[in-house]
């Protein structure tokens, strides 16, 4: 027999024995079994199934046989099923389960010949497998620190966007002001074309970090020995000089703490120049995909500080801000795979779209994917979804979590929140994608959740 359990298969409660044995089942087990709870005998060996084995399993009060050998199941083996006091045989083994093996319950009597051939099982030395390592208390603070400011900087990455629109309205009708008074209007600081040409060893390549549509970034260090960048606009394009006037317009209307600092500026018939805060951290793309680091992608954008705490640089103002300041439409179409499905239709600017692009990079982030690494009509958002809730550990970054340990199931629980929260800003209508405001709630929840383990 061929095929997938059926979910009505939860339907039988009078059932007391069940063997699909030597068969050729497939996917996973569905989580209604937990129906069964009459059930004593349950045999699906050898098979093919795939995926962890339900969580939802320890709810068949009356198991006694459990036979899951010979599979191709993954992810660890719930700690729930430590409630199945009746259970006198669990197999699991040639199947490839990773983790802790639970100790107690009716754990404490199993042989260790129903645990061979597996991924990487750890658990006590009388089931043959090796011991489960013990983080130390500084790796683990510093991982929880790390998730912190990713959660929470990424979070509050796009809230500046809504600064801009509020700008936007503010503007509406009026006409942008001087070239000079914007410039004047960014700050009284000022640092001296000189300045800035000794400081980055006249434009050098060697100090090039970064270039895109209008210009390059260049790191410089003052005579004060401040590091900073320097965004320099390329003159040969007319947009530039557009976009160099209202960035310094804007960015000086806006503060929030997620934002790259515009320091000053500068500007003459050679150079126009922002002069901003330097991120010593790099962007979130290299951490992400250091292997190929030189592809563009929406994390090139987010930039680190010292302190890993993430800062947005270029965010669009120029695309946002038109001729027509009643008219929220941009004929770029923005960085592939962050569109949301009806500003690539519409060409329309919202708030909903920021929460879409968030989502995506939120996926990106916690399972190091990207978007276009998928083929045919699989996609990094169905990915993950397939994957919910049980199978997280087969999509999440495996750096983020304890590979070991009791912990692991915890961060798993926590990652399924995050995806879910991801996924649900990536809806495919506007109306159905999560309020921003909720999002910052719910990582907020997660933090605290984090700190206090």
């Amino acid at each position: 027999m061929v095929g997938s359990l059926p979910p009505e298969i939860g339907n039988l409660k009078a059932t007391i024995l069940i063997d699909v044995s030597m068969n050729r089942f497939s996917n996973g087990i569905p989580r209604e079994i937990e129906g069964l709870q009459n059930l004593v005998h349950l045999s699906l060996r050898p098979n093919k199934f795939q995926g962890s084995i339900p969580d939802s399993m320890s709810n068949m009060i009356g198991l006694e046989f459990l036979d899951l050998s010979e599979n191709k199941m993954s992810g660890i083996i719930p700690k729930s099923l430590e409630k199945l006091q009746n259970l006198k045989y669990f197999n699991v083994s040639v199947n490839k389960l990773y983790g802790e093996i639970p100790s107690g319950g009716p754990f404490k009597n199993l042989s260790s010949d129903f645990f061979v051939d597996n991924e990487a099982l750890c658990g006590s030395s009388r089931f043959s497998v090796q011991l489960c390592p013990i983080s130390s208390k500084h790796k683990s603070n510093r991982n929880k620190l790390l998730v912190l400011f990713l959660l929470l900087g990424l979070a509050l990455l796009f809230v500046p966007i809504t600064f801009v629109f509020v700008w936007i309205r503010y503007r509406k009708g009026k006409r942008a002001p001087q070239q000079n008074d914007a410039l004047s209007a960014i700050t009284r600081e000022r640092i001296s074309y000189y300045e800035l040409v000794q400081a980055t060893d006249a434009l050098s390549e060697s100090n090039l970090i970064g270039s895109g549509s209008f210009g390059s970034v260049y790191k410089g260090v003052l005579r004060s020995e401040t590091a900073i960048a320097v965004q320099v606009f390329n003159l040969q394009l007319d947009a530039a000089f557009k976009s160099f006037d209202t960035e310094c317009e804007v960015l000086h209307n806006l503060r929030h703490r997620n934002l790259v600092k515009v320091i000053t500026s500068c500007s003459n018939l050679d150079l126009k120049a922002l002069v901003l805060d330097y991120m010593p951290n790099g962007t979130l793309e290299k951490y992400l995909y250091s292997h190929n680091y030189f592809l563009k992608h929406q994390h090139s954008n987010v930039l680190l500080d010292e302190d890993m705490v993430a800062h947005l640089g270029d965010f669009g103002i120029s695309k946002l801000l038109g001729e027509d300041q009643g008219d929220l439409y941009t004929k770029t179409l923005a960085t592939l795979g962050y569109i949301a499905p009806d500003y690539g239709l519409d060409g329309l600017v919202s708030k909903k779209c920021g929460v879409y692009s968030y989502g995506v990079m939120l996926l990106e982030t916690f399972t190091r994917r990207k978007h276009n690494e998928f083929e045919g009509d699989l996609s990094l958002k169905q990915w993950v979804s397939y994957s919910l809730p049980d199978a997280v550990m087969d999509v999440v970054d495996a750096n983020l979590v304890t590979q070991m340990g009791s912990r692991l199931q915890m961060e798993l629980d926590v990652v399924a929140t995050i995806m879910k929260v991801a996924l649900d800003c990536c809806a495919e209508s506007p109306t159905r994608r999560t309020n921003k405001k909720d999002v910052v709630g719910i990582l907020q929840k997660i933090n605290i959740q984090l700190l206090a383990c």
